[in-house]
């Protein structure tokens, strides 16, 4: 599934790293390529998978931000790894680039200023709490990513939303508005999962 997101997070410390400077700059790479692709053909780029490290070809999932003069122009993002990490690279650049409804696709010449951010997600652990305050207090801020899923509502926060909302009832809050409930919303069969990213 994908999801819309606000921001990019912090570059994670070498110790959480799974992926070489080189593989980062890969990345980086193919996902400029599949925007400036869509610019020329209206799709995302196909990967060829075999061309590239192993770690890029196995199952990934990504959000790529994009930003323009320091303003977010777009960031559409997977939270399941369902497909390899370079292939879901590409075609997280192109839909940030052109298909996230907060935006008009983007143009050829907003290309030069466009800044380029990529954060690989860890796999998402389910949380155990017995109450609101409980997920509160669990909470880490600048670490933790969120999924948080009730019924068919469904809503996620990168860490770097902590730079915004610092305090953990209103970043619960307002991941719940996010997912379409009220902010003050409660109930036994809430469901969390959090998750770290690498970015770059």
């Amino acid at each position: 599934m994908s999801l819309n997101d606000a921001t990019s997070s912090h570059p994670a410390g070498d110790e959480d790293s799974r992926l070489c400077e080189e593989e980062r700059e890969l990345l980086r790479k193919v996902a400029r390529a599949s925007i400036e692709h869509g610019l020329r053909t209206g799709q995302p780029l196909a990967v060829d998978t075999a061309r590239h490290p192993r770690p890029l070809r196995e199952p990934g999932a990504s959000f790529v931000t994009l930003n323009e003069h320091g303003q977010l122009r777009g960031c559409i993002g997977s939270l399941e790894p369902v497909r390899p990490l370079v292939e879901d690279v590409a075609h997280n650049a192109w839909a940030a680039a052109f298909s996230d409804p907060r935006f008009p696709p983007l143009r050829a010449s907003e290309l030069p200023d466009l800044d380029l951010h990529i954060s690989v997600l860890s796999p998402a652990t389910p949380m155990q709490f017995d109450s609101e305050q409980d997920l509160i207090r669990q909470l880490r801020p600048g670490v933790d990513g969120l999924v948080l899923e009730e019924g068919y509502h469904r809503g996620t926060f990168l860490p770097a939303v902590w730079e915004s909302l610092p305090d953990p009832r209103d970043f619960l809050q307002h991941l719940k508005l996010k997912a379409g409930l009220p902010a003050d919303y409660w109930s036994d069969t809430i469901r969390v999962s959090r998750y770290a990213t690498e970015s770059f």
